[in-house]
């Protein structure tokens, strides 16, 4: 079931990623204050990091936001700003949540 999908901007490296307003909470719903996602991350051809990442989903001024983990997989992925993550939830699986992360590509063409 997909929660999220959001093309980063340069924000979402300073402040931790926001989930957009029209995301599907119905799975964050029963929680106060903060909580951890067992994430397993993967490149939108399947490749994943080796282990699950814990994602810390806070509440700031009205918003859910991704801190703790959001960064580290930032970091070890290589995102930037125009490059998509899709945040889902598997009822199959190891972990319970997903995030799929599609890099722009940036390579120059001269025509």
């Amino acid at each position: 079931m997909e929660i999220f999908t959001k093309q980063l901007t340069p924000l979402d490296f300073q402040r931790g990623l926001v989930l957009p307003p029209r995301s599907n909470l119905e799975p964050l719903q029963h929680f106060q204050g903060t909580i951890e996602l067992s994430t397993i991350v993967e490149s939108a051809a399947g490749t994943r990091l080796p282990d699950p990442v814990t994602i810390h989903c806070s509440t700031i001024r009205g918003s859910l936001v991704f801190k703790r983990g959001w960064y580290d997989i930032a970091r070890d992925v290589g995102l930037e700003s125009g490059d998509t993550v899709n945040f889902y939830q598997e009822v199959n699986g190891g972990a319970q949540f997903k995030l799929r992360v599609e890099k722009i590509d940036r390579r120059i063409s001269f025509k």
